[in-house]
């Protein structure tokens, strides 16, 4: 039977996918907009667009359709799991594992991996994505969260669109960045000449990171950052728009013959647990190719 919720905008102005987002922290931005598209959604009766902005006192109903069994498989991937408690896991990802199936990759990813361990996962408003609270780019390894169920995901999801959560990654570009300490902020949002890439561009979503320089080796700077948004590709695409693209990273960076795979490592996580509203950080030391890496180029 299909689940219906029913919403009276009290703010003029607002986007109605961002709305719904809002009004259901369990539901993300895309859900939201395939809703829309789907024609669940009615806004005073009628069937809406994603992009109507809202009224005060306009009625918004949203109807979900029951759940389809999800074509997921468990698979036996070893995780490297360091934390765990009866609500949620921290992964430490290697690079080369995907997040969450998706075009061109069906399986084999960090989803299939957990479902191994546990038999289900919570709805995140993608089928694709059960569990999952935030991703990591395939070639990223590093600290990541699985939600194991309904309330904790919603928890979590509102931690990370309050952006309390803190996150570090460690990131090798080249040249020597200065000033050694500072923000980047620009917008990103797709690149107009390539659908594929994203850039920045003055149309775009609102896009911080701030930065550290931890040290210099050889002609490179290894940096701490900190994304204070987290749009796709952020780190990579504000590092390379401001000169410092980021080593071994083949879409934005520059190549390098002691990597085969961008040098971006997301080394740190801290948060509140779900049950407890006790804050958690938890610590990722660089992989063995990365710090190889560090070793030749200097």
């Amino acid at each position: 039977m299909d689940k219906v919720h029913r919403f009276t905008a009290d703010k003029s102005g607002i986007r109605l996918d961002k709305f719904i987002s809002e009004k259901c922290p369990e539901f993300s931005r895309t859900y939201a907009k395939k809703l829309i598209a789907d024609g669940c959604v009615t806004l005073n009766g009628h069937v809406a667009k994603a992009s109507l902005k809202l009224s005060v006192g306009d009625r918004v109903n949203i109807t979900i359709p029951p759940t389809t069994p999800s074509s997921l498989s468990a698979e036996a991937i070893p995780l490297d799991i360091i934390y765990e408690d009866d609500d949620l896991l921290v992964i430490d990802k290697p690079a080369g594992l995907t997040t969450h199936p998706a075009p061109g990759h069906p399986s084999h990813t960090l989803v299939n991996a957990v479902l191994a361990r546990l038999p289900s996962l919570p709805d995140s408003g993608d089928a694709s994505r059960p569990g999952i609270v935030h991703r990591l780019d395939k070639d990223t390894s590093g600290l990541i969260l699985v939600a194991k169920n309904s309330p904790a995901l919603a928890n979590l999801q509102n931690q990370f669109k309050a952006r309390s959560v803190v996150k570090a990654y460690l990131v090798l570009v080249k040249g020597h960045l200065s000033p050694e300490s500072g923000f980047i902020d620009a917008p990103i949002g797709r690149d107009p000449g390539n659908r594929k890439r994203m850039a920045v561009i003055d149309n775009g979503r609102e896009a911080r990171t701030q930065y550290r320089v931890v040290k210099y080796v050889g002609n490179c700077s290894l940096l701490e950052i900190r994304p204070e948004t987290g749009r796709t590709h952020q780190i990579r695409v504000h590092l390379g728009a401001i000169g410092y693209p980021v080593v071994g990273d083949k879409t934005y960076g520059v190549k390098s013959p002691h990597l085969s795979r961008q040098f971006v490592h997301a080394c740190r996580l801290g948060f509140k647990l779900p049950s407890t509203d006790e804050y958690a950080e938890f610590t990722s030391e660089l992989p063995p190719d990365l710090e190889q890496a560090l070793k030749d180029i200097a």
